[in-house]
């Protein structure tokens, strides 16, 4: 008789639209969750945005595993110990997300792979932050997690071999497909798509086109699935700014200055689908 081979088990850091997406994906797939989240109120109110998740993607024919994963939410890091993939979901600023990855690795030990779900901060320069920078690698996922099956997966130059299969086996159990890209500023999607957004938002800006009249000709010209500024509603504007900055401060590239109608709308708490109102309208909205 075959001994069964235990799944993987993970730790999310951040209770934030990514950490709850990423948590929702793992727990419909049996995977067990570490949640770790400082801010109480974002804490206590986890697990009831997890089942709205949860119920969202099964209306929407997502397949869910029996029985579901075990959720845990705490505020210490410290309860991490014993997972084998830790993915880091917090703010866009690399001072914070360094800080916390070396809070998770004194709890974790040297045998654990740590996972930076950043859109656009390169691997390598977290890395060198870290008593152990061979654990590190980057794990893109989008949003909605549970609709979206690929991911991008982000090698930086000291990033182990055991560190890669550890997320190769994650995402075999999270039945998503990983596709490996080189490090750098915004790797590829972010490299992409965020300028491709800011240039929808100065085309609005500038008066040639709404919000609407933009993402109909990008659906139905040239195949984007959502239109760019959907596409930032769901991203969440404020997070985006964030994605452009670091693009722009990395790499000089002016197209990734964040343009004044983004700037407005942060500055307006106008940040898309998780405060109802961005580029579009929306009610019924969690944040």
């Amino acid at each position: 008789m075959t001994e069964e081979v235990p799944g993987p088990r993970l730790a999310v850091l951040g209770a934030g639209v990514m950490g709850v997406s990423i948590t929702t994906l793992a727990l419909g797939r049996g995977v067990p969750v570490v949640l770790v989240e400082t801010d109480p109120a974002k804490r206590a109110d986890a697990p009831a945005r997890i089942a709205r998740e949860l119920r969202t993607a099964q209306l929407m024919g997502v397949r869910m595993e029996e029985p579901r994963g075990e959720l845990v939410t705490t505020a210490s890091a410290a309860d991490c110990a014993g997972a084998d993939v830790v993915i880091e979901a917090i703010t866009e600023e690399a001072g914070l997300k360094a800080a916390v990855l070396t809070e998770v690795a004194a709890a974790v030990g040297t045998g654990t792979a740590l996972v930076t779900n950043t859109s656009s901060i390169p691997v390598d320069e977290l890395a060198e932050k870290l008593p152990h920078p061979e654990n590190l690698l980057g794990v893109h996922f989008m949003n909605p997690t549970y609709l979206i099956g690929t991911v991008e997966v982000i090698r930086g130059s000291r990033t182990a071999q055991t560190a890669v299969d550890s997320v190769r086996r994650l995402l075999t159990a999270l039945d998503r497909r990983g596709v490996l890209v080189g490090d750098g500023p915004g790797f590829v999607t972010s490299r992409v798509l965020h300028r491709m957004i800011n240039d929808a938002a100065r085309v609005v800006e500038e008066g040639r086109a709404c919000a609407e009249d933009v993402d109909t000709l990008m659906q139905e010209c040239l195949g984007h699935r959502t239109g760019p500024l959907r596409t930032a509603d769901l991203i969440g504007i404020d997070n985006l700014v964030d994605s452009l900055w670091v693009l722009h401060q990395r790499t000089g590239d002016e197209g990734c200055r964040p343009c004044d109608l983004l700037l407005q709308k942060v500055r307006d708490g106008e940040h898309g689908r998780k405060t109802g109102q961005g580029f579009y309208t929306y009610t019924g909205v969690v944040s």
